[in-house]
């Protein structure tokens, strides 16, 4: 088979492995219905804690950071290229779910599962710049906003320095990850920017619209 012809099946599979919509499922069975006729809509962790269901919510968050991993641990098999197209299929599957109208999440956790089987360096470097963003400001979208940004320099940073990212294609796959992840963000943007993004824990606030 071509690297051609592996690349594009990468791509297919990443985004049909991207696209099983666990947070929709998750709530259906367990008697809550369909997630996206509450909050944002979406059916990514932070949705599916508006229920009130902290344990479906977590089991959601890591359904979906298993998506990206396995997507990329699969495809990664063949090389490096098809490893990180598999990725950014699999964000995309999880972004514009084909059996749900092309709607779904807002990707956070999807890509931080890609960067993690992609490169665990970058995935920590991330996570520590989400952490002290949530620390610092209490704003869950802008701390994921900010990590999205810090994605591109970092990953160059460690291929170029470091030698933890050891192939170019990986940078660009993050940056279009990045990207995506920042657009499906939108609405959080027009809040942050109005000043009227909730924060963390701030009276009579929902959870921000990050799932």
């Amino acid at each position: 088979m071509s690297q051609t012809m592996m690349v594009i099946l990468a791509g297919i599979g990443g985004i049909a492995l991207g696209s099983i919509p666990f947070g929709l499922l998750l709530t259906r069975l367990a008697g809550l219905g369909d997630i996206r006729a509450i909050g944002s809509g979406n059916i990514g962790a932070t949705n599916v804690l508006r229920t009130g269901r902290k344990d479906l919510a977590l089991a959601t968050m890591l359904l979906d950071i298993g998506k990206g991993v396995v997507a990329v641990a699969i495809a990664a098999q063949f090389g490096p290229v098809p490893g990180a197209v598999a990725g950014a299929g699999a964000t995309l599957g999880h972004m514009f779910t084909p059996w749900l109208g092309f709607r779904g999440g807002k990707g956070a956790a999807t890509a931080a599962g890609v960067c993690l089987a992609m490169a665990w360096p970058l995935a920590l470097a991330l996570i520590a710049v989400w952490l002290a963003m949530l620390a610092a400001l209490r704003i869950s979208s802008l701390a994921a906003l900010t990590a999205c940004l810090a994605a591109v320099p970092i990953s160059w940073l460690l291929a170029d320095h470091g030698g933890l990212v050891a192939h170019p294609e990986r940078t660009w796959v993050v940056a279009f990850i990045a990207l995506l992840v920042v657009i499906r963000h939108h609405t959080n943007i027009r809040r942050l920017l109005a000043g009227t993004e909730p924060r963390i824990g701030s009276r009579g606030s929902q959870p921000p619209a990050n799932g």
